[in-house]
């Protein structure tokens, strides 16, 4: 059974930082790409940022270029987010994700691409 676990939520002002981290279990995998997803109150699931098994490709969605830095270690299944100036808009509940397989050096950045998906870690940001 694969886990995905999420930790490092929080609220924090605008301007402060957090660092998010999401641990899998039970993937055999040795190729799969890891993003981070997020959903506000009222709003669609969007795309934050996605990193291919190398790490050699990494996306961002605009709204946190600049921002955020997503980066992973395969030695400990974990992939994290930094963020830094968080802004109110950041506000959501954030989701990791991971593909069941992939391609060592892609990352696709739609949700419908990944398999599993964490449980979600509350981000709020107060101005």
């Amino acid at each position: 059974q694969v886990q995905l676990v999420e930790s490092g939520g929080g609220s924090v002002q605008a301007g402060g930082s957090l660092a998010l981290s999401c641990t899998t279990s039970g993937l055999t995998s040795s190729s799969h790409a890891m993003g981070w997803f997020r959903q506000a109150p009222g709003k669609e699931r969007e795309f934050v940022a996605v990193i291919s098994w190398s790490g050699s490709t990494k996306k961002y969605a605009d709204s946190g270029k600049g921002r955020f830095t997503i980066s992973r270690d395969n030695n400990k299944n974990t992939v994290y987010l930094q963020m830094i100036n968080l802004k109110p808009e950041d506000t959501a509940v954030y989701y990791c994700a991971s593909e069941a397989w992939g391609d060592y050096d892609i990352a696709p950045v739609g949700g419908h691409e990944y398999d599993y998906w964490g449980q979600g870690t509350q981000v709020t940001v107060s101005s």
